[in-house]
C-alpha cells in the first residue's frame, strides 16, 4: 500500500495544522524568490557588466557587478515597501 492509498489519519499533511501549512507554504516560497531574485539578479549583471568573459574579473567588471547588485537589491526594497505599506 503506498502513502496516498492509507486509511491511517497520521499519515501525509491531514495532521499538520493550518498554521504549520501556512507557515511551511511562506517558507518555500520565500525559498523560491530567493532562487528567482539571484538568478535574475545574475543573469542582468553579468550581461550588463562582463563584457570578456574569462578566469577571472577585471577590476571594472567587479566594481560594475557590486554597483548592479547594489542598485538591484536597493530597487527590489523600494518595490517591497511600496507593496506592503500601500493602504489596500
Amino acid at each position: 500500500m503506498d502513502a496516498f492509498s492509507s486509511s491511517s489519519p497520521s499519515n501525509g499533511s491531514s495532521s499538520a495544522s493550518p498554521e504549520a501549512l501556512m507557515d511551511q507554504l511562506k517558507s518555500q516560497l520565500a525559498q523560491a524568490y530567493a532562487e528567482e531574485f539571484l538568478e535574475t539578479v545574475r543573469s542582468k549583471c553579468f550581461a550588463k557588466c562582463i563584457t570578456k568573459p574569462g578566469s577571472s574579473l577585471s577590476g571594472s567588471e567587479s566594481s560594475c557587478i557590486s554597483r548592479c547588485v547594489d542598485r538591484y537589491i536597493e530597487a527590489t526594497g523600494i518595490i517591497g515597501r511600496a507593496l506592503f505599506n500601500s493602504p489596500r
